[in-house]
C-alpha cells in the first residue's frame, strides 16, 4: 500500500485549484441508468471513487469512454446487461446503492450488497428501503444481499424521518421514471442535489423544489430521457479543506474554480477564528493570522457546518488559543481519530460520542498514523504538514478516493510530502 512522508512545518503559498466534486460526479454516473442516448460529463474528478463507479456502468453495459480534459461520454446499451452490482466493487463505495433505483426501474428488479465506504459510524439504509417499499417495491434480504423486485414503480408522498443526502438523492433517481407523482418531504439541501436535478431536467425530467425541504417529482412511466451533457460543480469538501489548511500555514494561498457561497459558514468560522480572508465569484484568498483563536463547532446537514470538515477544523483547533467544544451531530463514530492527534502532542478530551474539547496552541510532532477514512485522511495531511519533523500516512487509498494528486497539488504551494 502506498503511503505519504510529510516533513512538516512550512508555510505554504501559491494557488491551488479545486477539482469537480465528488459527491457530484458519483451521483451523474449512476443517474445515466435513466437515459436511452449518450451522455458527456465534464470536469470529472480523476479519484477512485468515480473510477469504480465507472467499473460498475460497465458491467451494466454501458460504454465509458474516457475524451480527455476531465471529461467522460457514457453510451448506454440497448438493453441493460444485469439487474446486480458487482459485490467486490459495490462493498466498497457507499455510492454503490445510488445505482439501485435508476436499475430497479430499468429492470424491475435490482440485487446488491450492503454498501462500503468510510468507518464512520453506522449508516443504516433503512431510509432507502423504507422509501421504496413506499413506491411499491418490495424488499428481501438474505446473507447480506439485499433483492429488490417491483412490477410496477409507483409515486409516493414520502417523509425522511432523518435528513439525509444519499437517500434524497435516491429516491430521487427512482421516482423519475416512475408512474406518478412522488414528493419527497425532509428531504436534504446539498447543491449537488440541485445540480443533480438540474441536468435531469434538462434532458426531459420533471422535478421541482431542489435544494429545498420538500422535492416534486412528475414521473416518465418508464420513458427514458434523451441524451445531455453535464458539469460537474466544484468541490466544496476539498475547497473548506484547502481553506482550513491554508489557514493555519497560509502565507497567502488562493483557491480557484471554487464556490465559496457552499463554504460560507465554514468561512465565518474561520474569520471568527481570526483568519483573513477574501473571496470572489469563484476563489478564496487566505492568510493565515498571527494568532488563531478557538471557535466552537457543531456539525450538521447542509446549509451547516460539514459534518466531513470536522476533522480538519479540529487540526486547526490544536493551533488556536484558547478551549473550544466540537460537537459531532451526524456520525457517532466520527471522533474516533483523535488519540491519533493527541499522540502527536495535541490536547484533546473527549467527552462522549459526540462532543470533543480541544484545548490549544500545542506543538504538534510527526508520528507515523493510518487514514481510516478519507475525512480523517486529509486531517491527518493537514496534522503532519502542520507538525515538526516527519510523519508517514499509510492507507492513503482512502484519500485517493476524495482528492486527486493530492501530494503533486500540496507540493506547488511548497509542501514537503512525497508518496511512496
Amino acid at each position: 500500500m502506498s503511503r505519504f512522508i510529510i516533513r512538516g512545518g512550512k508555510t505554504l503559498a501559491g494557488t491551488i485549484a479545486v477539482r469537480g466534486a465528488k459527491n457530484h460526479a458519483i451521483k451523474i454516473f449512476p443517474a445515466c441508468l435513466l437515459f436511452s442516448k449518450p451522455i458527456v460529463v465534464k470536469n470529472v474528478p480523476g479519484i477512485e471513487d468515480v473510477l469504480r463507479t465507472h467499473e460498475l456502468l460497465r458491467d451494466l453495459g454501458f460504454l465509458v469512454e474516457d475524451q480527455g480534459e476531465r471529461t467522460y461520454r457514457i453510451v448506454p446499451p440497448a438493453r441493460v446487461a444485469a439487474s446486480s452490482l458487482r459485490r467486490d466493487i459495490a462493498e466498497r463505495i457507499r455510492a454503490s446503492i445510488l445505482f439501485v433505483g435508476p436499475l430497479l426501474v430499468r429492470q424491475g428488479r435490482a440485487e446488491f450488497p450492503f454498501p462500503g465506504g468510510c468507518v464512520i459510524g453506522r449508516r443504516p439504509i433503512d431510509l432507502f428501503l423504507d422509501g421504496w417499499r413506499s413506491m411499491g417495491i418490495e424488499v428481501r434480504e438474505s446473507g447480506g444481499i439485499f433483492r429488490l423486485k417491483a412490477t410496477r414503480v409507483r409515486g409516493a408522498d414520502y417523509t425522511f424521518r432523518i435528513v439525509s443526502h444519499t437517500a434524497t438523492e435516491s429516491l430521487l433517481m427512482t421516482a423519475v421514471l416512475a408512474e406518478g407523482t412522488t414528493i419527497l418531504r425532509n428531504a436534504a439541501l446539498d447543491p449537488e442535489i440541485a445540480a443533480l436535478a438540474d441536468f435531469l431536467n434538462a434532458s426531459g425530467a420533471s422535478i421541482t423544489g431542489a435544494g429545498t425541504p420538500t422535492i416534486r417529482i412528475e414521473g416518465m412511466s418508464g420513458t427514458l430521457l434523451k441524451g445531455g451533457t453535464c458539469t460537474v460543480i466544484p468541490d466544496r469538501l476539498e475547497t473548506g479543506s484547502f481553506a482550513i489548511l491554508a489557514s493555519i500555514l497560509g502565507k497567502k494561498i488562493r483557491i480557484t474554480d471554487c464556490n465559496p457561497q457552499h463554504v460560507e459558514v465554514l468561512l465565518q468560522h474561520l474569520r471568527t477564528a481570526g483568519v483573513s480572508i477574501r473571496q470572489g465569484m469563484d476563489w478564496i484568498e487566505i492568510k493565515r493570522p498571527l494568532r488563531l483563536t478557538a471557535v466552537g463547532v457543531r456539525t450538521r446537514e447542509y446549509p451547516g457546518f460539514a459534518t466531513d470538515h470536522q476533522a480538519p477544523f479540529v487540526v486547526l483547533l490544536t493551533q488556536a488559543t484558547g478551549q473550544a467544544m466540537v460537537f459531532e451531530t451526524v456520525f457517532e463514530g466520527r471522533l474516533s481519530y483523535l488519540e491519533e492527534l493527541n499522540r502527536m502532542g495535541a490536547c484533546i478530551t473527549q467527552c462522549d460520542l459526540h462532543r470533543t474539547i480541544v484545548n490549544g496552541p500545542t506543538r504538534l510532532r510527526g508520528r507515523a498514523m493510518e487514514s481510516p477514512d478519507l475525512r480523517t485522511g486529509i486531517a491527518f495531511v493537514i496534522a503532519a504538514l502542520v507538525a515538526k519533523g516527519t510523519s508517514s500516512i499509510g492507507n492513503i487509498y482512502q484519500i485517493d478516493r476524495g482528492y486527486e494528486q493530492l501530494d503533486e497539488r500540496l507540493r506547488a504551494l511548497g509542501a514537503d510530502i512525497k508518496r511512496e
